[in-house]
């Protein structure tokens, strides 16, 4: 049995950054459904990228819905900026701030929709008594800071496992995975349940006229 379409939404840290906006276009034009952006404190993640200016730089360019995963720490106090910028779907990390619980509130309070990434090494128990709450689980297939690792299949059981707690909810939770996502790789997850991706590398390599081939190879991964 094939696999439902997935999502795709390309990470924009692999974008040529010297031609942002035109990156931006080009991908939607591509047929992404999503746009992926990455925003790390080096501290949470040992690297440092971009805010909520240039979110909110990007998001008169675009009617795609911007999907913020915040690599940072404390999330809490920054919520309300990545909201005001821009932001349709903030995700944060049970470990960047004491009370997973509030801060998923706090997000929906602002009117954007809660997700919860998951480390590899951090548990599906994480989120158990708060799907709710949630509106996105994200599994990072590496160690977060940096694109260009190589997916880890061991998130593969996790991906299960959460796919098992989303119907159990009954609730239309998206489940995204986020790391070395190829065609390959994609077929992998999509057949353990999940049903967005994220890409970075795989859906930009070869420039602009490569995007819509990349993009439909990851789709058609199922």
């Amino acid at each position: 049995m094939s696999s439902p379409t997935p999502l795709i939404s390309p990470s924009l840290l692999s974008a040529d950054f010297a031609r942002l906006g035109e990156e931006v276009r080009a991908i939607e034009a591509a047929g992404a459904d999503w746009l992926h952006f990455d925003v790390m404190d080096g501290r949470f993640v040992p690297n440092i990228t971009v805010g909520p200016l240039v979110l909110a730089a990007i998001r008169p360019l675009t009617a795609l819905p911007l999907d913020v995963h915040l690599m940072i720490e404390p999330a809490d106090p920054h919520l309300e900026a990545f909201r005001k910028a821009g932001a349709d779907w903030i995700t944060v990390h049970p470990e960047s701030g004491p009370h997973l619980n509030r801060t998923l509130k706090r997000i929906r309070e602002l009117g954007a929709k809660a997700g919860v990434a998951f480390d590899p090494s951090t548990p599906p128990e994480a989120v158990e008594w708060m799907m709710d709450e949630v509106d996105l689980l994200l599994v990072m297939s590496i160690n977060p800071g940096f694109g260009g690792q190589s997916f880890m299949t061991s998130q593969l059981r996790k991906i299960e496992r959460l796919r098992g707690m989303i119907e159990a909810s009954g609730r239309d939770i998206v489940l995204e995975v986020d790391g070395g996502v190829t065609p390959e790789t994609a077929r992998l997850c999509l057949s353990a349940g999940a049903t967005a991706l994220v890409a970075g590398t795989a859906v930009f390599r070869g420039g602009p006229s490569a995007y819509a081939g990349n993009i439909a190879a990851l789709r058609n991964a199922g």
